[in-house]
């Protein structure tokens, strides 16, 4: 997954909701819940899955939700080795 748009973080109790728009249109709308992750394009995948296939297999469980429930200005992570790069600016 490659994007590089704005989007939305809406946090709720249940989940986290990550939505990215360009020029308008919705190219991803992800739930990051405490056990799996669903998107609007694919069923959910539980976070184990969803680390293997999207970022890398040794990454812990929980490691996406709490990289977008920061509440950080700036939050950016970088991993060389398995290619991964999130940078998130909150206005």
């Amino acid at each position: 997954m490659k994007f590089y748009d704005k989007g939305f973080i809406f946090k709720y109790k249940e989940y986290t909701q990550v939505q990215i728009f360009n020029a308008g249109t919705a190219i991803l709308d992800m739930k990051i819940y405490e056990d799996k992750v669903c998107r609007s394009t694919f069923k959910c995948q539980d976070l184990k899955t969803f680390n293997k296939e999207n970022l890398a297999s040794s990454y812990p469980d929980n490691f996406l939700k709490e990289l977008f429930d920061r509440n950080e200005k700036e939050v950016s992570f970088k991993d060389k080795d398995n290619g991964v790069f999130i940078k998130i600016i909150r206005d």
